[in-house]
């Protein structure tokens, strides 16, 4: 699709990051190297099962070391259903990183929902002060559902209101359209559910794959800088290349 760099970030862990190092190295492509953690109120905390999802970038070694030792962290502490992370270790660890407020399942979205647009903000405002400036980002998605186009809105006035900036990103659970289908069934199949159960995990949509660089500039003509913000917030050129066989950063969005 022409893309010079891309980025993985697999749910909670690094696993998939050496083959996707080697991967994208052979076609001439720059790895970005990140994960969609998991943020509880309390990771030592085993009790309640609530976190929300949050994009972190390995934008360098530091930022590598930091994401690798939350990784680690979210296992050795903080599992419970997920491996999970909070907010003081990830302020304590955030060196090196860059931060997005991730899809619907994020807590700028989540507490949007529930609690309404000034709690939404301090979120933000909270989120944005553990980064270095600048390295924190609202993050929009071209996926056509309500919940998003209304998240979407939302974040767009909440950028010019805090100075926060926005990037548009691609949430991708598969590479083409017509991968929609066979990632259906093995969400069944993960989830233990059939095809005819319709209160299974699903998609409702069949967008979530991965779009070309001219699909994201036409959902986002309106954001420009959220395109050109992409390129800031996804720091590949910073990433040093791996050393002994070990890739110096790992997994990524």
């Amino acid at each position: 699709r022409g893309m010079k760099s891309v980025a993985i970030t697999a749910h909670g862990n690094l696993f998939g990051a050496l083959d996707f190092y080697q991967r994208a190295k052979a076609h001439g492509v720059k790895p970005i190297f990140g994960c969609e953690t998991y943020i509880a109120p309390d990771r030592l905390d085993k009790t309640a099962r609530k976190s929300n999802h949050m994009i972190l970038l390995a934008k360098d070694q530091v930022g590598w070391k930091n994401l690798s030792y939350l990784n680690s962290m979210g296992y050795l502490e903080g599992f419970y259903y997920n491996p999970r992370i909070d907010k003081q270790l990830l302020r304590e660890h955030s060196d090196g990183l860059v931060g997005l407020s991730a899809c619907l399942g994020g807590e700028i979205a989540q507490t949007l929902e529930k609690n309404g647009v000034a709690a939404a903000e301090e979120v933000a405002k909270e989120y944005a002060s553990m980064f270095a400036p600048g390295d924190f980002y609202l993050e929009l998605m071209p996926t056509p559902t309500s919940e998003q186009d209304t998240l979407n809105g939302e974040l767009k006035r909440m950028s010019k209101k805090l100075e926060i900036p926005l990037v548009a990103t691609n949430d991708c659970h598969y590479v083409n359209r017509t991968d929609a289908t066979a990632h259906d069934v093995l969400m069944a199949i993960q989830t233990g559910k059939s095809l005819k159960d319709e209160k299974r995990l699903k998609h409702v949509v069949d967008s979530y794959y991965m779009k070309s660089p001219a699909e994201m500039e036409a959902a986002f003509k309106d954001v420009g800088d959220a395109i050109e913000n992409t390129a800031k917030a996804m720091p590949a050129s910073r990433m040093l290349p791996p050393t002994n066989g070990t890739p110096a950063g790992t997994n990524s969005r």
